[in-house]
């Protein structure tokens, strides 16, 4: 399989090498779209406080060399569109300079108005190759990723933001706003800035960001914040619903890169308990479209760049969806069921009207409408219709292997085995004496969906009872964690197979084994499988 990719990835380096040689420099033909003004005075002088400029001009390409490397969405990055001038001094009752951000790809600016509540610019174009190492940044490779930015459309998160509205998730409402050249209220950084188009959006990262849509929330967090709270404290609790709704959002628009750096969370104090809801950002990939040329649909086979899922009338890979969010979606909805999917996919579909998609799409410029916005309507209602299929086999990704995680307390995790296959979880926090309080979690697998259940406890002294017998079921892994622990399994299934697995260190767990308990104990804690709680990411 290694050498078929590597082959595969050398012949499409080879064939783009040939196809950027030979017909790059060809440009398309002239359209009849209007006039581009760089220049700030025509700009400013036809258009008053408004210019007509495009996103990105050269990204086109010859036919052939459109045959190759595709069609992607060029003509909407080249199409002219009417945008704001943007005055730092006038912006949200004037914006101050906060900090350059922008990760490896975009050129954003975080920019803070006089309550604190923070804004970013992120400008429509990217320069992807920063992803790379130095070596292929000024190879063919490099060359070949900025190409490829061609396939996302710039304006898609203004679509979005209407959808999300509709179906009950959070959103910024991004506008569109062009930087004169120059503009010295950029300082420093104006040389970064000028002359380009960028959306311009509130960022959900504190108190001061708290409108009224927000209801009750007292904060927001980002994901690594709320994922330690999270682990530390069961009394700390996602709203594994919420965030499926937003997911399922991210499928219809086929958002692929939804990696826990996309979100922050709204926090909200119930009683004793906190909870956190999803907030959405960043919408970069929503909508793409990357498999119409030869080479990149080379490169995004299922034996290659998988994640790389286009925006089509039905969905080719549902799989391919899910690759980038795999970390936060195994922590964030464990609990989810497939009826819970199915139910929330159908309120989607109500919600989510002919006319409200067809407002949606009519955010976009009218320039790029009149290009894409009738075809992006059509996979819109196409891709609607097949949501609930969508969510059962999103589902089925996910339940084939499941992470139950406990928390930095003391729980008690109880485990029943029954018949037709099913396997009942419930986790409970413990008070004195062992004595169960609250339950944190419950849920019944099948094994015909769900191979394994991994257990964890984390810290504190925890309680695993595995009970129950049945003819077949999921193998449950039940990993201690720090503390001291007792596992007792009184479980049986038909076979051979011990499907009741104990990983710990040997000093720290107690262990009453049955007929089907296997176990695995290190001399040290560290040679133990430990659970990754927050990811570092670069």
């Amino acid at each position: 399989m290694k050498k078929r990719i590597l082959r595969t990835l050398v012949g499409v380096l080879i064939l783009y090498g040939l196809v950027t040689f030979f017909f790059a420099d060809q440009a398309t033909e002239q359209t009849d779209a209007p006039a581009v003004f760089f220049g700030e005075n025509n700009a400013t002088q036809i258009l008053q406080d408004s210019v007509l400029v495009s996103a990105g001009a050269h990204y086109q390409l010859s036919k052939v060399g459109m045959f190759f490397l595709g069609k992607h969405y060029r003509p909407v990055w080249a199409v002219p569109v009417k945008a704001k001038v943007f005055h730092m001094d006038e912006a949200e009752g004037g914006l101050a300079i906060e900090k350059l951000g922008g990760g490896m790809q975009t050129t954003s600016l975080t920019l803070t108005d006089s309550s604190g509540r923070r804004f970013a610019l992120r400008s429509l174009d990217k320069d992807p190759v920063s992803v790379l190492s130095p070596f292929w940044r000024k190879t063919l490779v490099g060359s070949f990723v900025r190409d490829q930015v061609s396939a996302t459309n710039p304006y898609a998160a203004l679509v979005v933001a209407p959808l999300a509205q509709a179906v009950g998730v959070f959103h910024p409402s991004p506008r569109l706003v062009y930087v004169r050249p120059s503009d010295k209220s950029f300082k420093q950084y104006a040389y970064l800035f000028g002359s380009k188009l960028f959306l311009m959006e509130e960022k959900f990262t504190s108190k001061a960001s708290l409108t009224k849509e927000f209801g009750a929330a007292t904060d927001l967090v980002s994901s690594e914040e709320m994922l330690a709270r999270r682990f530390r404290s069961s009394q700390h609790r996602i709203d594994q619903w919420a965030f499926a709704r937003a997911r399922l959002l991210d499928m219809l628009l086929s958002d692929w890169d939804r990696h826990e750096g996309q979100w922050d969370w709204a926090v909200y104090v119930q009683g004793k308990e906190t909870w956190y809801k999803p907030v959405p950002k960043d919408r970069d990939q929503a909508l793409c479209l990357y498999d119409d040329g030869v080479i990149p649909w080379l490169a995004t086979r299922k034996f290659a760049a998988r994640k790389f899922e286009s925006f089509h009338a039905s969905f080719h890979d549902v799989y391919g969806l899910t690759i980038n969010a795999a970390f936060l979606d195994a922590r964030a909805l464990s609990e989810v069921t497939l009826t819970d999917f199915k139910r929330i996919a159908r309120e989607m579909q109500t919600a989510l009207s002919d006319s409200v998609l067809s407002a949606a799409v009519k955010q976009l410029p009218s320039p790029v409408y009149q290009l894409v916005g009738e075809e992006t309507f059509a996979k819109l209602k196409s891709r609607r219709k097949l949501l609930v299929q969508v969510a059962e086999e999103y589902y089925s990704i996910l339940a084939k292997e499941v992470m139950v995680p406990g928390s930095d307390a003391a729980d008690r995790f109880v485990v029943q085995r029954l018949s037709q296959g099913r396997t009942v979880v419930e986790v409970f926090r413990m008070g004195e004496g062992n004595v169960n309080k609250s339950k944190v979690y419950s849920r019944t697998f099948f094994a015909s969906e769900t191979e394994k259940i991994h257990l964890y406890g984390l810290g504190g002294n925890d309680i695993f009872d595995v009970k129950g017998t049945a003819a077949k079921g999921s193998y449950v892994h039940l990993y201690g964690g720090e503390g001291t622990d007792e596992v007792t399994d009184v479980s049986s299934l038909e076979g051979w197979r011990k499907k009741s697995v104990v990983l710990d260190d040997a000093a720290g767990v107690k262990v009453k084994t049955g007929p089907i308990t296997e176990v695995k104990l290190s001399d040290s804690r560290k040679d133990v499988p430990s659970f990754v709680r927050v990811r570092v990411r670069e």
